[in-house]
């Protein structure tokens, strides 16, 4: 299941309820003290209650009510599921989605107790008639009991199955009287569901900032134990032999020494007898610490690189333990991953941050304060935590006013350098494009760099980042000429004729094309494509490559026919084909394969234009006359 929004209520400064959207990335801005960490520690609670345990001294001291409520809203969840007997049935069919088809989960904390009792909760959809309001709490013996008082025919129902009878039961009721409401979990039957429940729950891990970063962290030491006893498990037989030898030497040596004895104090010696006080602990004979190359300890390092090297080790124990618990999907929680790392080091961090979101079944969560980190973060996954003027805690999204005020709080400003836009559909293109580019300049330095190049900005039409946003909304009202590449896609005629007409209108250099094939990736030869998956593909300008790929590496993988798979696993599969041609498949394309596949010689025009561009606004700058002037 993916989280999709986070409920607070009455926990620590959050006095109102607030709903937090949550995507596959989302990063918390906002001041110090303004209360990012506490969502993430609520998160914890709601998910563990292990490294944060809730407190009685938790709830909000600004409001006389003691419950505490955090919820969890979310999709993605499996179509089908077994809750509380051997039948399956569908969170649907029992009412426990809310009215939005949202698997909605609210945790209840008696703060009023020294030591918190919590409750569970399910928001949803549910009848109120009566008979049908406690279904989910009621035992099969009471089902059928039940069933028989309302005349139910159960000659043709398995009896069994706690969910046909409950699903018998509501037919026989012509009004079910469904109304949103909260569905205690915690209540005889119902704890089973929820116990079933829990099992499809992603993985919480919470990196927080304030820590050591020593190698005696748990991070680090728990996965060098567990490997220490995986590898002492696999070598168990030599080692009871060393046992044996170590224990039959010991007692040779005893017994003589006792022989020895007797000859002087028989008495004595009668009463002592040889043994060992316990069973060897081979796991505590070896300590680890990490040093580098050169002998230095991590410990001896700087701050920055302990915590780089720490959280690698968090990642890879969160790894393990969802592999082991069967957790169906994780949630990383990293506060402030900027914390002691150079610019440099930030930049990489956050790319691999965001590259590790897209992967299947992963969400990532981070808290900053820092404009060189945000800046890097797509504005639709920012999420921005500010005080009201009553000192309410507020968070607000995906508008234009709240990008500026991320923006002028966190001191982002336009790049003054940038002398060109090159707008594309999705973030795939823009990768697609990096590569060529990359490759380009290999055998003609000239060609721009797309990657690095700062007169250069990249935009996808689903989003930009904070800092591309600030430089887009202050240049383009200078007229900085944009050059716009759009998918032909299906049709008699291009889906995006009227916006390249638009473009091309609009007299300031601007200048838009719509690929002669379907998409960018019908620009990649079928030659790479068979390079990095290992089979062949052919494909016409106007086939869906990322599905056909898709469709090849999953019949090599699976024996499940594609066509019985569902919508969001197909969703998933062609999206990752998309990012892999995009990103492995391209960046080891050749220049040959690319004028192979490429007749037309339409990359070749884009990079032209984005040049002849650079080009005339560089001569306009150098003939202009300076600020001081």
């Amino acid at each position: 299941m993916k989280l999709k929004r986070l409920i607070i209520k009455n926990f620590r400064s959050y006095k109102d309820e607030i709903q937090i959207p949550i995507d596959d990335f989302t990063a918390l801005i906002g001041k110090n003290d303004i209360g990012k960490s506490t969502i993430l520690e609520a998160m914890e609670i709601f998910f563990n209650n292990k490294l944060i345990k809730l407190e009685s001294t938790d709830a909000c001291v600004h409001n006389t009510d003691k419950e505490v409520v955090i919820g969890c809203v979310f999709s993605d969840f499996p179509q089908e599921v077994i809750l509380d007997s051997q039948s399956s049935t569908t969170l649907a069919d029992e009412y426990l989605l809310n009215s939005q088809g949202e698997l909605e989960i609210h945790k209840i904390y008696d703060c009023s107790l020294k030591s918190p009792k919590e409750t569970i909760y399910t928001l949803c959809y549910h009848p109120q008639a009566q008979n049908a309001i406690d279904l989910i709490k009621v035992k099969n013996p009471e089902l059928k009991k039940r069933a028989k008082e309302l005349s139910i025919d159960l000659s043709t129902i398995d009896q069994r199955s706690n969910p046909d009878l409950r699903h018998a039961i509501r037919l026989q009721i012509s009004d079910l009287q469904l109304k949103e409401q909260l569905i205690s979990l915690n209540e005889e039957n119902a704890k089973s569901i929820w116990g079933s429940l829990e099992k499809f729950l992603p993985q919480f891990a919470l990196f927080q900032a304030d820590r050591p970063s020593k190698d005696e962290d748990s991070e680090v030491q728990d996965p060098m134990k567990f490997s220490i006893e995986q590898a002492i498990k696999t070598v168990e037989h030599d080692l009871e032999q060393i046992k044996e030898t170590v224990h039959r030497q010991v007692m040779d040596v005893a017994t003589r020494t006792l022989e020895k004895l007797r000859q002087m104090d028989p008495a004595l010696a009668t009463e002592l007898a040889p043994q060992f006080k316990s069973e060897p602990k081979w796991e505590g004979l070896f300590k680890l610490s990490l040093t580098g190359d050169d002998q230095i300890p991590i410990n001896k390092r700087g701050s920055g690189v302990r915590r780089l090297v720490l959280l690698n080790f968090f990642r890879a124990e969160v790894e393990r333990k969802q592999a082991a618990s069967g957790a169906p999907g994780v949630i990383y929680a990293i506060e402030e991953p900027e914390t002691a790392q150079h610019p440099n080091n930030q930049k990489m961090l956050i790319e691999a941050l965001l590259e590790l979101s897209q992967t299947e079944n992963c969400q990532v969560m981070i808290t900053t304060h820092v404009p060189g980190l945000a800046g890097l973060i797509d504005v639709k996954n920012l999420r921005y935590i500010e005080k009201d003027a009553f000192g309410n805690r507020r968070i607000t999204h995906n508008e234009d006013s709240v990008y500026q005020r991320i923006a002028d709080q966190l001191g982002v400003i336009p790049d003054q350098r940038v002398k060109v836009f090159v707008c594309v559909e999705g973030p795939h293109d823009i990768r697609f494009l990096k590569h060529v580019s990359h490759m380009l300049r290999n055998l003609n330095p000239i060609i721009p760099d797309l990657e690095n190049d700062p007169r250069i900005i990249m935009l996808h039409l689903g989003g930009s980042t904070l800092k591309d946003w600030v430089s887009s909304n202050y240049l383009k009202t200078l007229g900085i000429p944009e050059v716009h590449i759009y998918d032909r896609d299906e049709g008699a005629q291009p889906k995006y004729i009227k916006e390249v007409n638009l473009v091309n209108s609009r007299g300031n250099g601007s200048i838009a094309f719509y690929t002669s094939k379907r998409e960018m990736e019908n620009y990649i030869h079928p030659a790479a494509i068979a390079a990095e998956y290992g089979f062949e593909l052919t494909f016409s300008e106007m086939d869906d490559v990322p599905t056909l790929v898709a469709q090849m590496q999953h019949a090599a993988n699976s024996d499940n026919p594609w066509e019985l798979l569902e919508d969001i696993k197909i969703k998933k599969k062609v999206s990752q084909a998309k990012k892999r041609l995009n990103h492995e498949v391209a960046m080891k394309m050749t220049y040959k394969q690319l004028c192979e596949i490429d007749t037309s010689r339409d990359v070749e025009s884009w990079f032209t234009a984005i040049m002849a561009i650079l080009g005339i606004q560089e001569a306009h700058s150098m003939a202009a006359p300076t600020v001081e002037a």
